[in-house]
């Protein structure tokens, strides 16, 4: 195994942990991670390139993300419902004005990202 090989698996193990951590943060945002992770092992390893595209919760982001056939009505309406809650409550929690402006910046720009993403029918 080549230098380069092994930081790109390294790389992507570590967005891919970054995307799991996003699942659960809704202020980090999973997709980029994911799909950071899907480029890093397409180029260094297939048996971890074949793995992530079976899992079970990231295999259909990437699929849809390469093939460019969206994501459905529903999916779209619990990402931007789970992140706007999660967003909301930290906000409540920590009540900054830097917190609130920083918050409102990231959900915004990640609905709109959501929300331009083509709709799968």
């Amino acid at each position: 195994m080549t230098i380069k090989k092994l930081l790109l698996i390294i790389l992507g193990f570590s967005s891919l942990a970054l995307g799991v951590v996003g699942v659960l943060i809704p202020v980090l945002p999973t997709t980029p991670f994911v799909l950071l992770s899907a480029a890093c092992f397409s180029a260094s390893s297939k048996r971890f390139d074949d793995w992530l595209r079976r899992n079970r919760l990231f295999g259909p982001y990437i699929e849809n993300y390469r093939t460019k056939q969206g994501i459905s009505k529903l999916r779209k309406a619990a990402t931007l419902t789970f992140l706007w809650t999660g967003l909301l409550v930290s906000i409540i929690i920590v009540r900054t004005p830097v917190i609130f402006v920083v918050l409102s910046i990231v959900g915004i720009g990640v609905t709109i990202h959501i929300l331009m993403i083509k709709t799968k029918k």
